[in-house]
Protein backbone atom coordinates (compact mmCIF):
# COMPACT_ATOMS: atom_id res chain seq x y z
CA UNK A 1 0.00 0.00 0.00
CA UNK A 2 1.46 3.46 -0.69
CA UNK A 3 2.94 5.31 2.01
CA UNK A 4 0.13 8.17 3.03
CA UNK A 5 0.96 11.15 5.87
CA UNK A 6 -0.75 9.61 8.78
CA UNK A 7 -2.78 7.81 11.14
CA UNK A 8 -5.26 8.60 13.85
CA UNK A 9 -5.30 7.31 17.27
CA UNK A 10 -5.73 6.98 21.04
CA UNK A 11 -3.38 8.16 24.08
CA UNK A 12 -3.40 5.64 26.45
CA UNK A 13 -0.97 7.09 28.78
CA UNK A 14 2.77 7.79 29.63
CA UNK A 15 5.34 5.79 31.27
CA UNK A 16 8.79 5.40 30.38
CA UNK A 17 11.58 3.21 29.06
CA UNK A 18 14.93 2.09 30.17
CA UNK A 19 17.98 1.71 27.77
CA UNK A 20 20.85 -1.29 28.64
CA UNK A 21 23.10 1.13 30.51
CA UNK A 22 19.86 2.16 32.91
CA UNK A 23 19.13 5.44 31.50
CA UNK A 24 15.49 6.51 31.82
CA UNK A 25 13.20 7.79 28.37
CA UNK A 26 9.73 9.13 29.66
CA UNK A 27 7.39 7.80 26.89
CA UNK A 28 3.60 8.58 25.79
CA UNK A 29 2.14 4.78 24.63
CA UNK A 30 -0.75 5.69 21.75
CA UNK A 31 -3.14 3.12 20.13
CA UNK A 32 -2.88 3.88 16.68
CA UNK A 33 -5.27 2.60 13.53
CA UNK A 34 -6.23 0.20 12.22
CA UNK A 35 -7.59 3.27 10.17
CA UNK A 36 -10.00 2.60 7.41
CA UNK A 37 -10.08 4.55 3.91
CA UNK A 38 -13.65 5.36 3.52
CA UNK A 39 -13.42 8.14 0.86
CA UNK A 40 -11.01 9.55 -1.83
CA UNK A 41 -11.34 13.17 -2.74
CA UNK A 42 -9.60 14.67 -6.34
CA UNK A 43 -8.75 17.86 -6.91
CA UNK A 44 -10.85 17.92 -9.89
CA UNK A 45 -14.31 17.00 -8.23
CA UNK A 46 -13.68 18.37 -4.90
CA UNK A 47 -11.26 20.64 -5.11
CA UNK A 48 -8.00 19.42 -3.03
CA UNK A 49 -6.23 15.73 -2.92
CA UNK A 50 -7.02 14.17 0.13
CA UNK A 51 -8.16 10.54 1.60
CA UNK A 52 -10.88 10.51 4.40
CA UNK A 53 -10.11 7.82 7.07
CA UNK A 54 -12.09 6.29 10.09
CA UNK A 55 -11.07 4.96 13.30
CA UNK A 56 -12.50 3.32 16.68
CA UNK A 57 -15.25 1.11 15.76
CA UNK A 58 -18.95 2.01 16.37
CA UNK A 59 -21.61 -0.26 16.77
CA UNK A 60 -24.14 -0.12 14.01
CA UNK A 61 -27.01 0.82 16.28
CA UNK A 62 -25.67 4.22 17.03
CA UNK A 63 -25.01 5.34 13.29
CA UNK A 64 -28.34 7.71 11.41
CA UNK A 65 -28.79 5.92 8.14
CA UNK A 66 -26.98 8.73 5.92
CA UNK A 67 -23.69 8.01 7.90
CA UNK A 68 -24.55 4.24 7.86
CA UNK A 69 -24.86 4.39 3.92
CA UNK A 70 -21.25 6.56 3.93
CA UNK A 71 -19.69 3.83 5.61
CA UNK A 72 -20.93 0.79 3.64
CA UNK A 73 -19.62 2.84 0.27
CA UNK A 74 -16.32 1.98 1.69
CA UNK A 75 -17.41 -1.77 2.71
CA UNK A 76 -16.85 -0.93 6.40
CA UNK A 77 -18.85 -0.58 9.98
CA UNK A 78 -18.89 2.57 11.46
CA UNK A 79 -16.56 4.73 13.32
CA UNK A 80 -16.73 7.03 15.91
CA UNK A 81 -13.77 9.36 14.71
CA UNK A 82 -13.71 10.53 10.77
CA UNK A 83 -10.89 12.46 9.94
CA UNK A 84 -9.04 13.46 6.56
CA UNK A 85 -5.16 13.77 5.56
CA UNK A 86 -4.18 15.89 2.42
CA UNK A 87 -2.29 13.30 0.05
CA UNK A 88 -0.12 14.13 -3.25
CA UNK A 89 -1.29 11.68 -5.26
CA UNK A 90 -5.49 10.49 -4.54
CA UNK A 91 -5.32 7.71 -7.63
CA UNK A 92 -2.50 5.43 -5.59
CA UNK A 93 -5.81 4.98 -3.03
CA UNK A 94 -9.28 3.42 -2.75
CA UNK A 95 -12.11 3.29 -0.34
CA UNK A 96 -11.81 0.47 1.71
CA UNK A 97 -8.39 -0.08 1.99
CA UNK A 98 -6.74 -0.08 5.36
CA UNK A 99 -3.99 2.18 7.47
CA UNK A 100 -1.74 0.22 9.75
CA UNK A 101 1.31 1.69 12.00
CA UNK A 102 3.75 -0.59 10.11
CA UNK A 103 2.43 0.66 6.40
CA UNK A 104 3.11 3.95 7.84
CA UNK A 105 6.62 4.17 10.45
CA UNK A 106 9.23 2.36 12.22
CA UNK A 107 11.44 2.88 14.92
CA UNK A 108 13.80 5.73 15.29
CA UNK A 109 11.08 8.26 12.62
CA UNK A 110 10.37 11.60 13.27
CA UNK A 111 6.57 12.67 13.23
CA UNK A 112 4.09 15.56 14.32
CA UNK A 113 2.00 14.65 16.76
CA UNK A 114 -2.00 17.12 16.63
CA UNK A 115 -4.21 16.94 19.69
CA UNK A 116 -6.97 18.98 21.46
CA UNK A 117 -4.91 20.34 24.91
CA UNK A 118 -6.46 19.90 27.95
CA UNK A 119 -8.92 22.54 29.08
CA UNK A 120 -7.87 24.43 32.32
CA UNK A 121 -11.61 26.21 32.12
CA UNK A 122 -11.45 30.54 32.90
CA UNK A 123 -8.11 31.26 34.75
CA UNK A 124 -6.66 34.56 35.32
CA UNK A 125 -3.29 35.81 34.19
CA UNK A 126 -1.16 34.74 36.17
CA UNK A 127 -2.08 30.65 35.60
CA UNK A 128 -2.95 31.74 31.72
CA UNK A 129 0.64 34.25 31.20
CA UNK A 130 2.81 33.76 33.70
CA UNK A 131 2.13 36.92 35.42
CA UNK A 132 4.05 37.71 38.92
CA UNK A 133 1.29 39.33 40.66
CA UNK A 134 1.20 41.79 43.18
CA UNK A 135 2.86 41.75 47.02
CA UNK A 136 1.56 39.31 49.73
CA UNK A 137 1.27 41.17 52.49
CA UNK A 138 -2.10 42.20 53.79
CA UNK A 139 -2.17 45.59 52.50
CA UNK A 140 -0.93 45.32 49.31
CA UNK A 141 -4.51 45.01 47.82
CA UNK A 142 -3.25 43.77 44.60
CA UNK A 143 -2.71 39.68 44.11
CA UNK A 144 -3.11 38.30 41.59
CA UNK A 145 -5.20 40.97 39.18
CA UNK A 146 -4.19 41.85 35.93
CA UNK A 147 -3.94 45.68 36.73
CA UNK A 148 -4.01 48.34 33.92
CA UNK A 149 -5.20 46.85 30.67
CA UNK A 150 -6.03 50.86 29.17
CA UNK A 151 -4.25 53.64 26.88
CA UNK A 152 -3.71 57.27 28.03
CA UNK A 153 -5.47 59.70 25.75
CA UNK A 154 -4.77 58.09 22.67
CA UNK A 155 -5.42 55.59 21.45
CA UNK A 156 -8.20 55.66 24.24
CA UNK A 157 -8.83 51.69 23.98
CA UNK A 158 -7.31 48.27 25.03
CA UNK A 159 -5.48 46.81 21.97
CA UNK A 160 -6.36 43.87 20.31
CA UNK A 161 -4.32 41.20 21.88
CA UNK A 162 -4.02 41.98 25.43
CA UNK A 163 -3.17 39.67 27.85
CA UNK A 164 -5.97 39.16 30.07
CA UNK A 165 -8.05 36.42 31.65
CA UNK A 166 -9.82 33.69 29.80
CA UNK A 167 -10.26 30.31 28.70
CA UNK A 168 -6.93 28.53 28.70
CA UNK A 169 -6.18 25.14 26.84
CA UNK A 170 -9.08 23.61 24.69
CA UNK A 171 -7.42 24.09 21.87
CA UNK A 172 -5.61 22.28 18.97
CA UNK A 173 -1.30 21.75 19.40
CA UNK A 174 0.88 20.37 17.01
CA UNK A 175 4.56 18.86 18.93
CA UNK A 176 6.85 18.45 16.34
CA UNK A 177 9.95 16.22 15.79
CA UNK A 178 8.74 13.47 18.32
CA UNK A 179 10.41 10.23 17.44
CA UNK A 180 9.12 6.74 17.57
CA UNK A 181 10.82 4.90 20.39
CA UNK A 182 8.89 1.88 19.56
CA UNK A 183 6.37 0.21 17.37
CA UNK A 184 4.43 -3.09 18.27
CA UNK A 185 1.92 -3.73 15.01
CA UNK A 186 0.36 -6.55 16.04
CA UNK A 187 -1.27 -4.69 19.67
CA UNK A 188 -1.39 -1.52 17.09
CA UNK A 189 0.94 0.53 19.64
CA UNK A 190 2.98 3.28 18.94
CA UNK A 191 5.50 4.39 21.70
CA UNK A 192 6.64 7.93 21.24
CA UNK A 193 9.29 9.77 23.16
CA UNK A 194 8.16 12.81 25.38
CA UNK A 195 4.63 13.94 26.61
CA UNK A 196 2.44 15.03 23.41
CA UNK A 197 -1.42 16.82 23.56
CA UNK A 198 -4.76 15.98 24.83
CA UNK A 199 -5.54 13.51 27.81
CA UNK A 200 -6.15 10.00 28.22
CA UNK A 201 -8.14 8.34 25.99
CA UNK A 202 -8.01 11.87 23.39
CA UNK A 203 -7.59 11.80 19.72
CA UNK A 204 -4.75 12.31 18.02
CA UNK A 205 -3.23 12.77 14.67
CA UNK A 206 -0.07 11.48 14.07
CA UNK A 207 1.98 12.58 10.66
CA UNK A 208 4.84 11.15 8.97
CA UNK A 209 7.63 13.42 7.65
Amino acid sequence: MPKTIGILGKKVGMTRVYSEMGESTPVTVIEAGPCKILQVKSETKDGYNAIQVGFSQKKSSRINKPMTGHFQKAGSEGFYHIREFRVLDPDVFQAGQDITLDTIFKIGDIVDVQGLSKGRGFQGVMKRHGFKGGGDSHGSNFHRAPGSIGCSAWPSRVVKGKKMPGRMGNTTVIKKSVKVIDIRPEENIIILKGPVPGSKNGLLKIYSR
